[in-house]
């Protein structure tokens, strides 16, 4: 019997930010001119996006006397060092953590008391003795639920969350395994006005996703899946640690590269998933312009890849958690059924490929 994501549950922080209004917080920061406003506008007009979240209420205001967690002032000096982001993070995961557990678990009959196995995942976040054990205590878990975390693999590390706890299932038939994907990308928030910077700031927001995977023949059957590591695109997408937060490289070529390695491997894609029966995907949203080149190279359209538009469309791209809310589309939607191919994207350039069945 194969196992399967039984149930999904998602959580955002505060409420929506437009992103128009982000735009205005970034002119701000950036002390840009009218020239560069322009360009700005532009380029948040192509994302696709229409709103973010975050657990910085500072994004939805352009006047400094409201900020509470950068300084109150348009130079946002002194900026907030990687240890004070770092605190953020441990201050705010929690609640949020627990809502997206809450959410997937009151779609079973499971208890918290009744997981077996915890895989935290995050790239945006960590602290010891960690968020995984301030969420056995708050929820009521186990004292000897098994615990493993997947750290700054990026926006693909879901994938391999899913994979760890398909594997557990394999040699524990009695597994009740909980992925949570917990990512607070805004509060590595970038001042200095390079391209790397404005992509980055432009369309990543806050969200967590947590998902059950048990021996059940319910929900999402993980059937296969595979890895691919990209070498030629690797000083393109890249996550660093620095004095001021994690600092992200992101070139405008991501996309294309992205292209150039799926034409690559078409052949082998079709071998191993069959790929042209397939008729759903679930593409994680890194942006319009990738859903739009991985559509182009699949031949398929974006109907068939609706709610990674969706989830961009309301959410933004939400790093290791976004594939977990188009997961959770799919599981809800009552007209869906056979093969779902997702497929996520990180540093590396790393291609996940996940085939599920609903």
């Amino acid at each position: 019997m194969n196992n399967h994501i039984v149930s999904i549950g998602t959580a955002n922080p505060g409420n929506p930010v437009p992103q128009f209004q982000i735009g205005e917080f970034m002119k701000m920061a950036h002390g840009l001119d009218t020239q560069e406003s322009r360009k700005l506008n532009f380029v948040y007009r192509q994302t696709g996006i229409e709103n973010r979240f975050s657990v910085i209420e500072d994004f939805n205001f352009v006047n400094p006397e409201k900020f509470s967690f950068f300084p109150k002032n348009k130079e946002l000096e002194p900026f907030p060092s990687t240890k004070m982001r770092m605190g953020l993070f441990e201050k705010s995961a929690l609640t949020l953590a627990t809502r997206a557990v809450d959410d997937c678990l009151s779609k079973t009959h499971i208890q918290a008391k009744e997981i077996t196995h915890l895989i935290l995942v995050s790239c945006t976040g960590m602290f010891a003795p960690g968020l995984d054990l301030e969420i056995i205590h708050a929820l009521g878990f186990r004292n000897d639920v098994e615990r493993y975390a997947i750290h700054f693999m990026g926006c693909y590390a879901a994938f391999n969350a899913i994979k760890l706890a398909d594997r557990i299932c394999d040699s524990d038939p009695g597994a009740k395994v909980l992925v949570l994907a917990i990512e607070l990308c805004t509060i590595h928030f970038q001042k200095d006005y390079t391209e790397d910077n404005l992509l980055a700031n432009a369309i990543f927001g806050d969200g967590a996703a947590a998902a059950l995977v048990r021996r059940q023949p319910v929900g999402l059957k993980i059937k296969k899946y595979h890895s691919r590591v990209f070498k030629e695109g690797e000083s393109d997408m890249a996550w660093s640690i620095g004095d001021f937060g994690f600092e992200m490289r992101l070139s405008k070529y991501v996309p294309d590269l992205l292209y150039k390695g799926l034409n690559e491997i078409l052949g082998y894609l079709e071998e191993v998933f069959q790929l042209s029966k397939i008729k759903n995907f679930a593409i994680h949203p890194g942006g319009k312009q990738i859903l739009q080149k991985v559509e182009n190279a699949f031949q398929i359209t974006p109907e068939q890849n609706l709610h990674s538009h969706e989830i961009l469309k309301a959410f933004g791209n939400m790093s290791s958690a976004t594939i977990l809310f188009v997961l959770k589309k799919w599981l809800l939607d009552p007209e869906s059924n056979g093969d779902i191919l997702a497929m996520g994207f990180g540093p590396g350039l790393t291609l996940e490929t996940l085939l599920l069945e609903k």
